[in-house]
């Protein structure tokens, strides 16, 4: 059954109307009970009460004229209406943080994350103009473009098979997105090693370096190309260590997400890597590039 009946339920709001007040903390309130389909759960992680929380969940669901929980046996579910929702949901709060900390800006219409902490680790993420795709000039970037249209995104493709080395590739699931394949050849295993880049497989992002911060900031391109089932191009520049525990190090690439398909037609994030020999990022200058480690190069051999 609904998690309540609405006894005068509110058709969705037009736009003259404003949005409801508090709406951000009735979307996490919705995001972080759809996470743990169980209200206890949720109240100890938002650190709220049962009260403000099924509060937040009556007043959204009036907001947008649907419920978006069942509850049998005080089990939670999500309704279809849920289901279409969430991931916009966390899309907004994701945004949102990243927004109001000041990380997230638009140069010439094209999104600009930045991030730095205490500790040394930094992050800059530019999207770019495709036409820069040609314009850089990375034989494997336009190789990776080749093959996935050739391809049209199938990973066991044989028009794919020359380029798939050189990639990573990601899963979407219930805890973000998880990392699936490390290609011998990609810029990830040339900076890393080896042993370490495999490590990084069945990994969720926030386990990455940079934990949940560095999540966030890919989440929003990872989550554009999924919904678009096209492609994005970034230009990044960052410091992080080659080696666990060692010292930040000067990092730049220009990555390429592609829509992809596994053999089972769900969806495969395929991220194409390679090394920045110029830099377009506001606030960076070309020295950056210049103290970054030398071998950090994808040899592209197709």
């Amino acid at each position: 059954m609904p998690l309540h009946e609405p006894v005068h339920p509110v058709p969705p709001l037009s736009l003259k109307e404003p949005a409801p007040p508090l709406l951000f903390e009735m979307i996490r309130s919705f995001v972080t009970l759809a996470n743990t389909l169980n209200l206890s759960h949720a109240v100890l992680e938002l650190n709220s009460t049962r009260q403000t929380v099924r509060r937040h969940i009556q007043q959204l669901e009036d907001a947008m004229g649907t419920p978006l929980f069942e509850i049998d046996a005080r089990r939670y579910s999500l309704t279809p209406a849920a289901i279409d929702a969430l991931p916009a949901a966390r899309d907004i709060l994701a945004r949102g943080k990243l927004w109001i900390e000041g990380k997230s800006r638009h140069t010439h219409g094209l999104q600009r994350l930045s991030y730095a902490d205490q500790k040394g680790w930094s992050f800059y993420q530019q999207q770019q103009p495709l036409t820069l795709l040609w314009d850089g000039g990375s034989p494997m970037l336009q190789a990776a473009l080749d093959a996935w249209t050739h391809s049209r995104g199938r990973l066991e493709s044989e028009a794919f098979r020359v380029i798939r080395p050189y990639v990573l590739v990601y899963r979407d699931s219930p805890n973000g997105w998880i990392c699936t394949e490390v290609g011998e050849k990609s810029f990830y295993t040339r900076w890393w090693g080896w042993a370490n880049a495999r490590s990084s497989i069945g990994r969720p992002l926030k386990q990455f370096a940079g934990g949940p911060d560095f999540e966030d900031m890919l989440n929003y391109a990872f989550r554009e190309v999924q919904a678009t089932k096209g492609i994005r191009f970034d230009e990044v520049v960052t410091r992080v260590p080659r080696e666990e525990g060692g010292a930040a190090m000067p990092l730049a690439y220009k990555r390429l997400l592609m829509a992809g398909r596994y053999p089972d037609k769900s969806f495969a994030l395929i991220a194409a890597i390679d090394r920045s020999s110029t830099v377009n990022i506001e606030g960076v200058d070309q020295q950056f590039l210049d103290e970054m480690p030398s071998d950090a190069k994808v040899n592209f051999d197709g």
